[in-house]
């Protein structure tokens, strides 16, 4: 009961943070230039340019229906606590709507790298926290279940394409239209970060005639655990021991291919990125 309590806390301001750290990218950065990196919000921009109203009210008029009509898909509690999210995202743009007329920055990439920023920022806590604002990807929700074999991913990328392209067709300007797809781009990568964090681990799968050697140098020399998987050649038929071993530190990845060349110039090996390492001597599992 406690650590739910304590969950919902975190939801709740992580909400507000994040609703707060968009709406502040939206209005002094990316509105006064109609960029529009995708989701409701770009959409949002996109329209007010044409048809000159807020923002907000916009982003209530389709976002609220949106949230109704996935109320039987998301369940009863999922659907208003996006419903919360919604509403607090458009007072929270209306509540800022007064940095759209400050001019800040002129310069149209700065501000689509500024805003995209506060924006990714505010995704990757949003998402951290499992709080939601509702958007595009309800829209996305709703067309996969009317068309089972396409992913809500895919449906997602059209629909943020289609408001990357709208954007320069309603300010008449490619370049509105490329700095809104470096701004989308960077979102993602700023909400990853924030996600994932900076670490970067690698995974090496290493496949060695000379096994109890190399095991024992990396076990000894990197002081590094291992684990061993029973594999057979599909070539030769044979049985052999693949090492997969799991690494985050750069000085530990170059030494690994360092003592492999050393003890075994001729084994196999492969190196691939790791998503995310949870568990004994890598980050804790939440």
């Amino acid at each position: 009961m406690q650590e739910s309590k304590k969950s919902a806390i975190l939801e709740f301001f992580g909400l507000i943070l994040g609703c707060i750290s968009m709406s502040v990218g939206i209005n002094a950065f990316l509105k006064p230039h109609t960029i529009a990196p995708g989701g409701l919000s770009g959409l949002s921009v996109v329209l007010n340019k044409v048809t000159g109203i807020p923002v907000s009210v916009i982003m209530l008029i389709i976002g609220v229906p949106l949230v109704l009509l996935t109320f039987k898909i998301m369940g009863v509690k999922n659907s208003m606590k996006t419903l919360f999210g919604t509403l607090l995202f458009s007072f929270m743009v209306q509540a800022t709507d007064g940095l759209s007329r400050m001019n800040l920055t002129h310069d149209a990439l700065l501000s689509a790298i500024a805003g995209a920023v506060l924006i990714g920022l505010a995704l990757g806590i949003m998402f951290k926290v499992d709080a939601s604002t509702g958007g595009t990807d309800l829209i996305a929700l709703i067309l996969s279940k009317k068309f089972p074999n396409l992913k809500p991913t895919q449906f997602m990328s059209c629909l943020d394409g289609m408001v990357v392209i709208s954007a320069g067709i309603v300010n008449r300007s490619i370049e509105t239209a490329l700095y809104s797809g470096l701004a989308l781009f960077i979102i993602v990568k700023i909400a990853d970060i924030v996600m994932e964090g900076f670490e970067s681990s690698k995974a090496f799968f290493i496949i060695s005639e000379k096994e109890e050697e190399l095991r024992s140098a990396i076990t000894s020399e990197l002081d590094r655990g291992l684990t061993i998987i029973n594999a057979r050649g599909g070539y030769t038929n044979q049985n052999k021991d693949l090492f997969l071993v799991v690494l985050n530190n750069k000085r530990q990845e170059n030494g690994l291919k360092k003592l492999v060349k050393r003890i075994d110039p001729k084994a196999f090996l492969i190196v691939t990125d790791v998503h995310e390492v949870l568990g004994n001597g890598f980050k804790e599992i939440e």
